[in-house]
């Protein structure tokens, strides 16, 4: 998952009606990343009562740049698309969950997160059983050591997230639905960035958060984690928990 600023929904589908209204046949756009890797993102509402969208492809950014370079020469260019889409009735899913019990305050949690889901178009490793891999290994290795916390580890494995966040939000409905439930939540760190180290947290926007994470840092500096930003990270499963 990734978030778009506010607004950026509605700016979509004005201008996919702006493209119908051109009598555009779809949209085809370069995908960030090189070597034949391909990004890309949702291409319409989530609502089931939203305008339909254009078929939209997203094609490797080599292979944009020859068409781009071709029509430069004035030259004709042909594409030929095939775009199925297939919708599933079934839409049961499930979270995992599983924890360490915590000893004279295991009333209070601590939770860690990361989403079970895969990223349409991919295996789903980087988005985000990577995220899931290591919030498990963070719990093996807690357990292998034989820590006896004082708060329970509560780990989550999200589904549903690139759906909208919906299993995160289940839980927090159902586990979190009173002050005093919340109260016992002492934090929730959820890991959903994609590949490579981890070198800090996103704060969002807690400043007297960053403070102690910024002494939890301190002795993973070598490793190259030193810093941790105020600024906030877009949708992903913490966003029902702030």
């Amino acid at each position: 998952g990734g978030g778009r600023g506010p607004g950026a929904q509605g700016f979509l589908q004005r201008r996919t009606q702006f493209f119908k209204d051109e009598g555009v046949l779809a949209v085809i756009s370069a995908g960030r990343g090189d070597g034949g890797t391909v990004f890309l993102g949702g291409g319409g509402s989530r609502e089931p009562n939203a305008p339909a969208g254009l078929p939209t492809v997203v094609i490797a950014v080599e292979h944009y740049g020859r068409i781009v370079r071709t029509l430069e020469r004035k030259m004709p260019v042909t594409i030929e698309m095939d775009v199925k889409n297939s919708f599933h009735d079934d839409v049961t899913s499930f979270n995992v969950v599983a924890e360490i019990p915590g000893t004279d305050r295991a009333d209070e949690v601590v939770m860690l997160g990361g989403h079970l889901d895969s990223w349409h178009t991919a295996t789903g490793a980087t988005d985000n059983a990577i995220g899931c891999a290591v919030m498990m290994e963070a719990a093996r290795i807690l357990t292998a050591i034989g820590v006896r916390p004082r708060r329970t580890i509560r780990v989550a494995l999200w589904s549903g997230e690139e759906q909208g966040l919906l299993g995160a939000r289940a839980y927090v409905a159902q586990h979190f639905n009173t002050p005093a439930a919340r109260d016992r939540l002492a934090v929730y760190l959820n890991d959903d960035p994609g590949s490579g180290k981890t070198l800090g947290f996103y704060m969002e926007g807690n400043a007297p958060a960053k403070a102690l994470f910024d002494r939890w840092l301190t002795p993973l500096a070598d490793l190259g984690a030193t810093r941790n930003i105020i600024e906030s990270i877009g949708a992903t499963d913490h966003v029902p928990f702030n």
